[in-house]
């Protein structure tokens, strides 16, 4: 008798429940797809405990939002907005499948993605049509004091390049992140320095009506595009195809062009997420995800009983 190999989903909080309740639509779509592939299916707390002890076990892991722990172990994460979710085999999201793929707008139906972003839109982002004002608008992150390997520069120093510029800037701290006072000096000097320069607001209001985001890698960027609202990205990141990056064009060069670049926001959006994430509720997301389980490495699904 062989015994089927296991899957072992570690979760935190609330995913944990809904998972175990089947009410968490993804994990019940993962479950069913990967049980019909033959292998079992085990939901675990994640916890620095188990995530030591998941290497030593028998089977596969699949963590959300934290780094495997093993060469049997992968990561999920939401691609943005749900319905839409990404597997992959490291967590950072520079190097997601997805990043590394070539976009052609070209050979994405208008139409099909008018429709799809107008869906999406009215869903995530609704309200007035957007405006394009004159200020530009950056969301920042964490560690503003440094420059880490995925940056081409700190954050600091990315602000004092957009304020450089002379335009209307607002920087909206991440509601999450910690700022010490070095940090909150560094934004003071910033903004005595540069008149044009704001420091404060909500992100998600100002976007509306901003001329164009300047970030490292934001996710506010990202639902920029659903707005029509060109990108300064200053770091790596999954969603770079139709912004203006820093390490390529260098920050004065990106910033002048940002006043003009208008890429096709709704093509982009709909191959980013329709047809590069697997969207949980079409009725070929149990086949995308032991797709992106056997991209992963893993051999599910490729024979009878495996």
């Amino acid at each position: 008798m062989t015994h089927a190999p296991v899957l072992r989903v570690y979760l935190e909080g609330s995913m944990l429940e809904t998972a175990r309740a089947g009410s968490f639509n993804f994990m019940t779509v993962l479950r069913r797809a990967v049980e019909d592939a033959g292998w079992r299916v085990e939901w675990h707390k994640t916890g620095a405990a188990a995530r030591m002890a998941a290497p030593l076990r028998d089977g596969y892991a699949l963590f959300h939002m934290e780094a495997p722990t093993h060469a049997r172990a992968l990561t999920f994460r939401r691609a943005y907005h749900y319905p839409f979710w990404q597997i992959e085999p490291v967590p950072q999201r520079w190097r997601f499948q997805v990043a590394q793929s070539r976009h052609d707008p070209a050979a994405i139906d208008p139409e099909a993605a008018r429709s799809f972003a107008d869906r999406l839109r009215a869903r995530v982002l609704p309200g007035p049509p957007p405006r394009r004002g004159d200020a530009v608008l950056v969301p920042l992150q964490g560690h503003i004091r440094r420059c880490r390997s995925f940056q081409t520069m700190s954050p600091i120093e990315m602000l004092e390049a957009v304020a450089t510029t002379g335009r209307p800037t607002t920087a909206t701290l991440h509601p999450r992140e910690g700022y010490d006072d070095a940090d909150r000096a560094a934004l003071a000097g910033l903004a005595a320095r540069h008149p044009n320069l704001t420091i404060g607001g909500d992100s998600m209001r100002l976007l509306r009506d901003c001329a164009f985001v300047a970030t490292q890698n934001s996710a506010v960027a990202f639902d920029g595009y659903l707005l029509g609202k060109p990108a300064v990205l200053f770091a790596q990141i999954d969603f770079h195809h139709i912004a203006l990056n820093v390490a390529q064009l260098g920050a004065t060069e990106a910033l002048a062009q940002a006043e003009t670049h208008a890429p096709d926001f709704d093509r982009y959006l709909l191959w980013f997420l329709q047809e590069k994430a697997i969207n949980a509720t079409r009725p070929e997301a149990g086949a995308r995800i032991l797709a992106a389980m056997r991209r992963g490495g893993w051999p599910i699904g490729t024979a009878p009983g495996t």
